[in-house]
């Protein structure tokens, strides 16, 4: 199930693309979910500029050339509102006056069309690395490790595969760590559904991640807590 704009949650890195021109949005949307990012797309001034300033975002990639508002206006309403948020300027403006002018209106970085998806890709690690909370980049549970921005797993420095909805998992139960959380709650974080006591989707994606982060290691860090859900440690509830 897709997420509208009116409901994000920090469970994904979250981008919002301003741009007037749909096939290119489309293009640079596909292009970033597919590399696990969650994003939203917004085709006029006037609507990325009230969906930048009203939601939590951790990157915006913003068009100048925008109907209803410039993107130099948005830039500006941004920096005296969201000051730290990262915006990267990706338009046909080419000139160093144009680039120099985002910049100092306080843009962190500048991509001129056409660009290669690659290192629009590349940009957006690097600024996303960067960004206004390094601290959440990088979950750890004891020798468990998350990286939200490089979508790395590692314990005991040994690389774990995930799936996306495994990994959108792992990263709201590390969030959570320490914490019982319901299968209610987990439903609603992960799938942003009602929970529905027929399913048992949140157990098969538990059984799902404990082979991968639990087998072969010492000690088992996902725990059932009997009656309530699970919990993510260094100890808890036996299964």
């Amino acid at each position: 199930m897709s997420l509208s704009f009116r409901s994000i949650k920090k469970k994904l890195m979250r981008i919002l693309i301003v741009e007037d021109d749909a096939a290119l949005a489309s293009f640079i949307r596909k292009g970033l979910e597919a590399e696990h990012y969650a994003v939203d797309a917004a085709s006029d001034g006037e609507q990325g500029r009230s969906m930048a300033l009203e939601f939590d975002y951790d990157l915006l990639i913003l068009d100048l050339n925008l109907p209803g508002i410039d993107g130099l206006v948005i830039l500006k309403s941004l920096r005296q509102r969201k000051p730290s948020l990262p915006v990267m300027i990706l338009t046909a403006r080419s000139r160093v006056e144009d680039r120099v002018q985002c910049l100092d209106l306080g843009a962190d970085d500048y991509l001129v069309k056409p660009f290669s998806f690659l290192e629009l890709s590349a940009r957006t690690r690097a600024l996303l690395r960067r960004s206004h909370l390094p601290s959440e980049s990088v979950l750890a549970v004891r020798d468990l490790r998350l990286d939200r921005v490089e979508r790395r797993v590692e314990r005991s420095g040994r690389r774990i595969d995930l799936t996306t909805k495994e990994f959108a998992l792992l990263e709201y139960l590390m969030r959570n760590a320490g914490r019982r959380l319901t299968r209610a709650m987990i439903i609603e974080h992960v799938w942003n559904l009602t929970f529905d006591s027929t399913t048992n989707v949140v157990d098969v994606y538990i059984n799902y991640l404990r082979r991968k982060v639990d087998d072969g290691f010492s000690p088992a860090l996902i725990h059932t807590v009997r009656g309530v859900g699970y919990e993510i440690g260094p100890s808890g509830a036996a299964a």
